[in-house]
């Protein structure tokens, strides 16, 4: 993969279970809409996936064949979520619930012999750093999680950490509300993903690429950090 690739991708999830609108894919298009203020020339693409382990597998891999991008963030809907979580980490097993098909992986797994557990190689450390912009009204706290729920998301999760070399991250996001519009959604997405982008340049981070594969990490919880973003 080219490591100076211009291209981002962001995707979202279309409808599951009862959520006929899902907050992921409506924060996406808000994210569509500002873009990102990244310092230089970066091309964003959006991308919605079906809630559907075999389809997302296909497009997963499309999409580091075919755009080979610099990041690829997958964001999803955290039906009982509070806060907008950074997920660390995906798991290869425990995959039991169905898809909206019905479909459940052979054996619970992501990848057969693949690692038990990967981390993402993208530091978004720099996101609790950020001050709140001055004259807003509503707010979302921020978290970094070591769970990413073993459903359709995490699964998306861990096969991009596979092929992308650990260049992907997973942000899960409350649903919709009165307090928690999608242009709020929006707005965090852009702020954290620029965050990203900013650490990604750093030379110790792109030493790390350079040097390491996908990263094994033991599967143990971590601990949990907050911050706020607020709509302009």
């Amino acid at each position: 993969m080219d490591s100076q690739s211009s291209c981002v991708v962001v995707t979202g999830f279309g409808p599951f279970r009862q959520h006929l609108v899902n907050s992921s894919w409506e924060a996406v298009k808000e994210l569509s809409k500002l873009g990102l203020n990244s310092g230089m020339e970066v091309e964003l693409r959006i991308l919605q996936l079906p809630v559907d382990y075999r389809e997302v597998k296909q497009r997963v891999t499309r999409i580091w064949e075919d755009l080979q991008p610099q990041l690829a963030v997958h964001v999803g809907l955290d039906a009982s979520a509070k806060a907008i979580l950074l997920e660390r980490r995906a798991k290869n097993r425990g995959y039991r619930d169905a898809d909206v098909r019905g479909f459940r992986p052979a054996r619970g797994e992501c990848l057969p012999g693949g690692p038990e557990v990967v981390a993402s190689g993208v530091i978004a450390r720099a996101a609790s750093q950020r001050a709140a912009p001055e004259g807003v009204a509503v707010a979302v706290a921020v978290a970094v999680s070591g769970d990413a729920g073993r459903y359709v998301c995490e699964y998306t999760y861990y096969l991009s950490l596979h092929h992308g070399n650990g260049r992907a991250a997973l942000i899960h996001v409350p649903p919709l509300s009165h307090w928690l519009p999608a242009s709020v959604l929006g707005k965090a997405l852009q702020v954290i993903i620029q965050d990203m982008l900013e650490e990604m340049r750093k030379p110790e981070l792109k030493a790390w690429f350079a040097k390491n594969s996908t990263s094994v990490i033991p599967a143990q919880g971590g601990q949990l950090g907050d911050c706020l973003f607020r709509e302009n």
